[in-house]
């Protein structure tokens, strides 16, 4: 797999709330792994907002098993796990294939029938791309984040105007 694949999503919402869940279950896909922090909820936020519990709610309903992969460390990912009542994976690596394995074995799936959602192209969306899963991109929730991830977003800037010379169109109210 090129950079170039590796790096492009199958779809780019602004958040997830804009995921169509009919047409993911209808293409077969039945766990959706999500990143944490500004995916789900702002950086290092503590609680489940309204609006998140309700989206959890709704693909609960449909038949997905959700499931969270973070780089955050353990603790971080176990707390929110805790008040969210979601299974996690912690400290899970990404982009290696690790942690979406640990998370795919304890569905029993295969890569083919999971969606990776994540802000970041080099950890979610080339690691989701490389063990085989879907991939869908969203923007960032919040500006403020772990200063290693503000670092890495300088070379995501330039990743993603190779992405859109290839094809990648933007969300509405995108910055990137």
């Amino acid at each position: 797999m090129g950079l170039w694949q590796s790096l492009m999503p199958n779809e780019y919402v602004s958040s997830i709330y804009e995921i169509d869940l009919e047409k993911l279950w209808n293409a077969g896909l039945r766990l959706i792994l999500t990143d944490l922090d500004n995916t789900l909820v702002p950086w290092n936020h503590p609680s489940v907002p309204d609006t998140l519990e309700q989206w959890l709610k709704r693909a609960h309903e449909r038949g997905f098993h959700v499931c969270i992969v973070s780089n955050n460390a353990s603790g971080r990912v176990e707390s929110f796990s805790q008040v969210s009542g979601l299974p996690a994976v912690g400290a899970a690596r990404k982009p290696k294939p690790e942690g979406f394995r640990k998370a795919l074995d304890r569905f029993h799936m295969r890569p083919e029938q999971a969606v990776m959602v994540g802000d970041q192209l080099f950890t979610d969306i080339r690691g989701g791309n490389r063990v085989g899963m879907y991939t869908i991109l969203v923007l960032p929730i919040d500006r403020n984040e772990w200063w290693g991830t503000r670092v890495v977003r300088n070379a995501e800037r330039i990743a993603m105007a190779g992405l859109r010379m290839r094809g990648l169109k933007r969300p509405q109210g995108s910055r990137r």
